[in-house]
């Protein structure tokens, strides 16, 4: 018998404490703008057209993600625990008449059944909850049998110089990022939560610090 999660009351509780501002959610869009124009929006496009049926996104910020998503989804729900990037996210939804569902929720917490949903898309995510780990064992637990978790990631780098300098200026990049980690070994993080990883695929982000440049996408079941 499927359980339920928390309940939409104790996700918020716990979003309350995302690290966030009206000030960077303000020029958040600003700042991504030249990344999107040099390649980042393709690869969003290209992740999320794979959606299918019923499809969460975590951290769903101020909504970059929404145009891309295909037409006729069963369901799609965002969530997002900080207030002021919660806000963006619901007026881009409004201007592109796009149907969704928002709620206040850190990925440690999500407040739907087990089972909920078809797809999870994550971008850019996993580098800033506080408990990667709990937050793919919340996505195992809301994915359907079969279900498929989406991701790009900016990770730790395969190059020994580059993960040096991610160590060192890790804590200036948490401080000025609301929280952003930029060294985390994101994909073994995901595979160690019990996800099947194919086809992943190294990248770079371009137009930003050489130590949040190395990407990794994919899917894994």
């Amino acid at each position: 018998m499927a359980m339920s999660g928390p309940t939409s009351e104790q996700a918020e509780a716990a979003a309350e404490s995302a690290k966030g501002s009206r000030f960077s959610a303000l020029l958040y869009d600003p700042f991504m703008w030249w990344t999107e124009r040099a390649g980042m929006a393709e690869r969003r496009r290209r992740l999320v057209s794979e959606a299918r049926g019923s499809v969460l996104e975590l951290g769903a910020g101020t909504g970059l993600n929404l145009a891309h998503y295909p037409k006729g989804l069963d369901r799609l729900a965002l969530a997002e625990p900080e207030p002021n990037m919660a806000e963006r996210l619901r007026r881009r939804a409004a201007r592109l008449g796009r149907q969704v569902e928002i709620v206040r929720a850190p990925g440690e917490m999500l407040p739907f059944d087990d089972d909920s949903f078809d797809t999870v898309v994550s971008t850019l995510v996993l580098c800033t909850v506080s408990d990667p780990g709990r937050t793919l064992a919340e996505v195992r637990r809301v994915l359907r049998p079969g279900g498929s978790l989406l991701f790009l990631e900016h990770v730790r780098s395969e190059d020994p110089g580059l993960a040096r300098r991610q160590d060192r200026l890790h804590g200036i990049w948490k401080s000025f990022g609301d929280g952003c980690n930029c060294n985390r070994e994101t994909l073994a993080t995901i595979e160690a939560a019990g996800f099947d990883v194919a086809g992943a695929e190294r990248a770079e982000w371009r137009r930003v610090p050489s130590i949040v440049r190395p990407l990794v996408s994919g899917s894994a079941s």
